[in-house]
């Protein structure tokens, strides 16, 4: 207790009657809890230019988790402000997917023709912009429409962080670096569920999106400000203690592509790009028909996305992440109806029900980085594929008693272990996803992904809501209804909210039969981007290693 301010223990323990030393000394108490906390996480990610990398790209993702969310944790309010049902609830959150997944094939080619920092806080100040019409929209049509500008540039997030991620942190340690990015998605999905649903249901709906809308700008300013766009290829890594984000220079436009390296070159060395030299120590060689011989800038965007797709295990997890986002699109859409009527709660106890499923999806999202990249240091190279696997198969069965409990206590505790179970896929699937690919296509590659991701992701309210309005429909009319001080959950919509989540958890059994499958192409995937992946490349034309 020695940290804390004085001033906070005399004002508590003399009970002082003037309110501004109390509220000077909260303030003192607050800065040094935020100075604390930031200190442990700067200690954490490896120094300070580090941690403002990570925060500022999980802030990014943030913003998409927190939309994404907030649509559904308003769903009540919305449903009696514009007389709409759940699908078209789930319209609302379809559209800004389905868009952005237009968008993000061409927004590809940007990322890895342009600078990308710019792009990226560009399209943050759009973002925002958009968020603040779909606060002013009078009518359903005025609002959807608003969806569609917002989903048109939220298309640059994915990629562009894609391959900045990995020209700022090396194999070694992405999966970990991912985890704390990725962690911002969740961090976003519980604001839009707690602090935007409390503000929808005390306020209304259109205050909870002009929220959502102002951190957008400071963001965008920030990043502008403080992170320079790195060099490509690896050659702009922040190593463990840096202080400050160096500037990059700019390479020459006109500097040819290395030739790919062979040897012990073609690793990427034993602890730079770790997973790489796995595969080499463990025998595997790369396919000579699938080597990247050429200059990946110059690549067409038809010749880039057929290079990328022709990589077996690329696409195998492609499939096996969409059909897990998939499934968590539509449970979160939906979640708050369901949570109402199913455990006949109000709106603090379903929010808190919520805050748990949340939690449960961060601890795993920050768990599962860290493990497999200390099992990919202990040579099993297939973790980052095998591992999302049995999470994705072992959350369909934990969530089962969830879903079909009627009392909130303990399926909440279901619930959240499947939201953890789901979550912790991601960050070693995004890491693994590098690994596969030359650096030159990342954005490309990222883009193919974020495309059908986006769509299956789009489809998912519209099938949960359109599956569970036909099932209401069969729903026996004497069921018994949920209620909730702001209205009725009925029990046709319960029922058909259950029996749809029952269905499509088939969704995440399927995710993992892919993912499953992938491991078997996957080692040899790497050793052949290891094979095409270039050495660096000096801003002046030499190579970063060939002395000084």
């Amino acid at each position: 207790m020695t940290g804390l301010p004085y001033s906070l223990l005399v004002a508590a323990n003399e009970g002082h009657s003037a309110g501004s030393e109390l509220a000077r000394a909260l303030g003192q108490m607050l800065r040094w809890m935020g100075g604390y906390v930031r200190g442990e996480v700067v200690e954490l990610v490896g120094g300070p230019a580090r941690a403002r990398v990570i925060v500022l790209f999980a802030a990014v993702l943030a913003l998409g988790g927190a939309d994404a969310a907030t649509v559904g944790a308003m769903a009540p309010q919305l449903e009696r402000s514009l007389h709409i049902g759940t699908t078209k609830i789930g319209l609302l959150s379809s559209v800004t997917l389905l868009v952005g997944a237009v968008f993000t094939i061409p927004v590809g080619l940007f990322v890895d023709k342009v600078k990308r920092m710019p792009l990226l806080a560009l399209s943050i100040v759009l973002w925002s912009i958009a968020s603040l019409f779909s606060a002013f929209a009078s009518s359903f049509s005025g609002l959807l429409l608003a969806r569609l500008a917002l989903g048109a540039v939220t298309a640059t997030a994915g990629p562009a962080i894609a391959s900045l991620t990995g020209d700022y942190f090396p194999s070694r340690e992405r999966g970990r670096v991912y985890a704390y990015i990725l962690g911002g998605e969740t961090a976003g999905a519980a604001f839009g569920f707690i602090i935007c649903g409390s503000v929808a249901s005390l306020l209304s709906w259109r205050v909870s999106f002009v929220l959502l809308a102002i951190p957008g700008f400071f963001l965008a300013r920030e990043l502008h400000r403080t992170v320079p766009e790195p060099l490509r290829g690896g050659q702009s890594r922040l190593e463990p203690g840096a202080l400050v984000i160096p500037a990059a220079p700019a390479a020459p436009p006109d500097e040819p592509w290395p030739e790919a390296p062979t040897g012990e070159q073609a690793t990427g060395g034993s602890d730079e790009e770790l997973a790489r030299s796995v595969a080499a120590q463990r025998g595997f060689k790369p396919d000579p028909a699938r080597v990247l011989r050429e200059d990946p800038r110059k690549m067409g965007l038809g010749s880039a996305l057929r290079y990328i797709l022709a990589v077996r295990s690329n696409w195998l997890m492609i499939i096996g992440s969409s059909l897990g986002y998939f499934f968590f699109a539509g449970l979160s859409t939906f979640a708050l109806l369901f949570v109402r009527g199913q455990y006949h709660v109000g709106q603090a106890s379903s929010e808190l029900g919520l805050a748990l499923l949340v939690g449960g999806a961060l601890i795993g999202t920050l768990a599962s980085g860290s493990i497999t990249d200390l099992m990919l240091r202990r040579g099993i190279l297939e973790s980052r594929v095998l591992v999302p696997a049995g999470c994705y198969m072992l959350a369909a069965v934990v969530l089962l008693p969830g879903i079909l409990s009627h009392h909130m206590y303990p399926a909440v505790w279901f619930d959240a272990a499947g939201a953890a179970l789901i979550s912790a896929a991601n960050p070693p699937l995004n890491a693994a996803r590098l690994d596969i690919m030359p650096a030159g296509l990342w954005g490309r590659a990222e883009s193919a992904r974020t495309f059908i991701r986006s769509l299956m992701q789009a489809l998912a309210p519209l099938l949960f809501g359109g599956l569970a309005s036909l099932i209401a429909g069969f729903a026996p009319a004497q069921a018994p209804i949920g209620t909730h001080p702001h209205g009725l959950v009925s029990a046709s919509t319960t029922t058909g909210l259950k029996w749809t989540f029952l269905i499509m958890l088939a969704s995440l059994v399927a995710a993992g039969v892919f993912l499953y499958r992938a491991h078997v192409s996957y080692p040899r995937d790497v050793a052949t981007a290891g094979a095409a992946q270039p050495r660096s490349a000096a801003p002046s034309g030499r190579r970063a290693d060939a002395g000084t």
